[in-house]
């Protein structure tokens, strides 16, 4: 008995780490672009924060915050993932060229973003419908947010109404990297 529930301890053990990485093995195409990369190979060793976005949006402005998040704890291995979605009121209608025009003028962003993704419930990307299993929340809105471990699992979630640099996703971001 006691080497039959060791078994299955050790089964339960070795499948844990197995369904964690599977989260960010998705490919995405870069915005606006021919360039296909595979989530796991991109951000491995990485703590990242996906946030859906949105160009004509009352959040729209967070991308400034983003930006500032990528730009002061990237070297220590933040990466700030963005996916544009037009899921919530046709807040992003333009074209992928447009969107990465609009990201780079208005709010000089430089972290990565990726194709237009669906993220809502009903028709949710495998990706964001994995997340959503992992937290229990589906983007409710344009700026929702996702941070994902070092280990590849997630740590927390944040409403579309959690500015960047608000004070739990600042907490938990160092608390992600290590400091």
């Amino acid at each position: 008995m006691k080497s039959l529930l060791a078994g299955i301890a050790l089964s339960i053990a070795l499948a844990v780490p197995a369904l964690a990485s599977t989260l960010l093995d998705y490919e995405f195409r870069r915005l606006a672009a021919d360039e296909t990369v595979k989530l796991a190979d991109e951000f491995r060793g990485k703590v990242v924060l996906v946030v859906n976005t949105a160009s004509k949006c009352g959040n729209t402005p967070q991308y400034e915050g983003l930006e500032q998040l990528y730009q002061e704890y990237g070297e220590r291995g933040l990466v700030v993932a963005g996916f544009p979605s037009n899921d919530f009121m046709g807040q992003e209608p333009g074209t992928e060229e447009e969107i990465q025009e609009f990201c780079r003028l208005t709010y000089k962003v430089r972290f990565p973003m990726f194709e237009k993704t669906t993220v809502r419930e009903s028709n949710a990307h495998p990706f964001f419908r994995q997340l959503a299993q992992a937290t229990g929340t589906y983007p409710t809105w344009n700026f929702h947010k996702y941070l994902i471990g070092r280990d590849g699992e997630v740590i927390a979630e944040f409403s579309p109404r959690t500015k960047p640099y608000d004070e739990r996703v600042v907490a938990a971001i160092e608390a992600a990297l290590g400091s």
